[in-house]
């Protein structure tokens, strides 16, 4: 594979554009642990969590099932992009749209790890609001999706044919469970989740660092502005408090 520094007419592209591949990487290489942790995770919930579970608690309409996801995602230690098996996992077994929305929203702005590090840096207001905050947002946006989806027919998944049918009952479950957290999640998600890395390096490669903040002069319109140029960025829960603490002090 050549390298980039042998790339003819590497000299007259744009430094942006050479930038694009190690940015991949780059960005790969953060979500690469706390993907493969996700996907565990959704493995060993496959196996320790009852289909029928989850459709008694997570399944059907209302705002119940929203209220139950999005409370139940608040504490664990997932980032955006753990959450991501995680989620369709519990939407394959039979959670409603709107309570697998609610879980994903509510999971990655915080957990029970990330909690204690907010207490420790910003101190107790900022370490009780956090964990409200993802609750109540995941339960407006599962409260949403819920509303939009009335009256359309409810997705059909296979219940005989997947990897944790009946085939598999009688296999050990450790390897039932990694089959389902290495082998079919990741098959499932592998096409949005590339097209996903490809859009964060882009804006990796041609956004430079600190732009927004030297642009946009201190007041509302520099939060809003900073709040929309967060939500591509990655940046777990846990390792965004000492730049919040760094913004404060500054």
């Amino acid at each position: 594979m050549p390298n980039m520094q042998t790339i003819p007419g590497k000299e007259h592209m744009p430094e942006w554009l050479t930038n694009i591949p190690m940015d991949f990487w780059k960005v790969l290489g953060e979500m690469a642990p706390y993907l493969l942790f996700g996907f565990f995770i959704a493995g060993l919930l496959s196996v320790l969590i009852s289909p029928q579970f989850i459709e008694r608690h997570l399944g059907g309409r209302g705002i119940w099932p929203v209220i139950k996801a999005s409370a139940f995602g608040v504490p664990l230690p997932l980032c955006s992009c753990g959450v991501i098996p995680v989620a369709t996992s519990i939407r394959r077994h039979g959670a409603s749209k709107g309570a697998t929305t609610a879980f994903l929203i509510s999971t990655p702005q915080t957990g029970a790890d990330s909690i204690l590090a907010t207490f420790s840096l910003l101190g107790p207001v900022f370490a009780i609001y956090r964990p409200i905050a993802a609750l109540i947002s995941g339960v407006l946006g599962g409260a949403i999706v819920s509303a939009v989806e009335k009256g359309t027919p409810p997705d059909q998944f296979a219940k005989c044919n997947d990897v944790c049918c009946s085939t598999d009952i009688k296999r050990n479950a450790t390897v039932r469970a990694l089959g389902y957290g290495f082998i079919t999640l990741p098959r499932d998600i592998a096409r949005t989740l590339l097209l996903g890395l490809v859009v964060a390096a882009l804006i990796s490669a041609i956004v430079p660092e600190g732009y927004f903040s030297t642009v946009v002069s201190p007041g509302p319109l520099q939060i809003l502005v900073l709040m929309l140029v967060g939500i591509p960025i990655y940046i777990c829960a846990t390792a965004s408090i000492p730049i919040a603490a760094g913004l404060i002090l500054a």
